[in-house]
């Protein structure tokens, strides 16, 4: 698990399936505020790069939907082919942070 604490939402993340095999890769993300509401649209502010740029945006956010303190799910990608040595999990604006990254070795 990655984290990034930066007030006034803190971000966890944990890849759930990274598996190069995978039909898809998931990442279980849980969200933290104390102030303010949880509104952001995951599906738009998410995205998974490998170390040669490829990008990639979530097919899907298997969780609740927007607002409250606490929001939990999984973020679901397609993989991303070759399988890179190394992706990055970008999440961006939420709670003033223009960008928030969380980095996991593959091979």
């Amino acid at each position: 698990t990655k984290s990034d604490e930066q007030p006034p939402v803190t971000i966890k993340v944990t890849p759930v399936e990274l598996d190069p095999d995978a039909v898809a890769w998931k990442f279980r993300v849980v969200f933290d505020t104390h102030s303010g509401s949880l509104e952001d649209a995951l599906l738009k502010v998410a995205r998974l790069t490998g170390e040669t740029g490829t990008t990639v945006t979530p097919t899907a956010w298997e969780g609740p939907g927007s607002g409250g303190h606490h929001r939990e799910g999984v973020l679901v990608f397609s993989p991303i082919t070759p399988t890179p040595a190394r992706v990055t999990l970008i999440i961006s604006n939420v709670g003033g942070i223009a960008e928030r990254t969380f980095s996991w070795k593959l091979k």
